[in-house]
């Protein structure tokens, strides 16, 4: 009875190991699971750690790029006030300009009203020049006439004087006519001299409207010049006004380049400081646990 007894002991014992060592088996998988479970954490945790470590000079990078995209903004801003200061500038020039073309034209076109009345009255003057001039043809011919018809009468009068002393009182009244075509040839003389005078005048008045209109016609090519060298000037305001409004949208088409750059960044470095931040989690939650 003691040695079934120690027998069934022995089985029991046996039993007991066996579950014992079945116990350390499945104690031992599951310590070794653990073992490969903490391998393959570490190794996730190294890789991990270059990952940040990557992740950190990349944000070092970006840090740096953002700091010159800081700089170039602030750089295109002070270029965009620049340009904005002399677009103003510009666009006051070419009003002081379009104005200076407005007060020349209606200067040049006053002028040109001058040139054309003076160019009228000189027409005019010339005509009445060549009536005076026809007037004083006239005069001298009817002068011709009178002075044959002095010459034919002085004639007749030695004639009758040698012939017929007894025809004084003829002679008489042809010393009464010669006198009076005497007169009348003094009066003559004194028109034709005051005519002579008024063309003299006239001659005068439209020379000195000739040199009038010759310095008016010089002071409108010299304000047409001028208005030319306006209207170049306006161009090349106007040119050099539009180039500058093209760099200004070029400037503020980069200026919005570069903030889309700087939102999109500025995206990426959030994302990157969450997923930063969610490994230094699972790295303090790993170590702890490994704890």
């Amino acid at each position: 009875s003691i040695i079934r007894r120690q027998r069934q002991e022995l089985k029991l014992l046996i039993a007991e190991l066996q579950d014992r060592d079945k116990e350390l088996n499945d104690m031992v998988e599951v310590h070794e699971r653990h073992i490969q479970a903490w391998e393959d954490d570490r190794q996730k945790i190294l890789t991990l750690a270059e990952r940040c470590s990557l992740l950190t000079s990349e944000l070092n990078e970006r840090n740096a790029v953002i700091k010159s995209l800081t700089k170039k903004l602030k750089l295109l801003e002070s270029q965009h006030n620049d340009s904005k200061i002399t677009l103003e500038s510009t666009q006051q020039k070419f009003k002081e300009l379009t104005q200076k073309v407005t007060d020349s034209s209606v200067h040049c076109q006053a002028l040109e009203e001058k040139n054309q009345s003076l160019h009228c009255s000189v027409l005019e003057l010339s005509a009445k020049t060549g009536q005076l001039q026809a007037r004083e043809q006239e005069l001298l011919l009817m002068l011709q006439m009178k002075d044959k018809a002095l010459i034919e009468t002085t004639d007749q009068i030695t004639e009758v004087t040698s012939k017929f002393k007894t025809l004084e009182n003829a002679l008489r009244t042809a010393k009464l006519d010669e006198f009076t075509r005497n007169r009348e040839h003094q009066d003559l003389k004194v028109t034709l001299n005051d005519v002579m005078s008024q063309v003299n005048k006239m001659k005068d008045i439209l020379s000195e409207k000739m040199k009038e209109s010759s310095k008016n016609q010089e002071e409108i090519s010299y304000l047409k010049q001028e208005n030319g060298c306006l209207r170049s000037e306006l161009i090349l305001a106007v040119e050099e006004a539009q180039r500058k409004d093209q760099l200004f949208q070029f400037a503020k088409s980069k200026q919005v380049r570069i903030e889309r750059e700087l939102s999109s960044l500025r995206q990426v470095c959030v994302k990157q400081q969450r997923d930063l931040h969610f490994l230094h989690v699972n790295f303090d939650s790993s170590q702890e646990s490994r704890q």
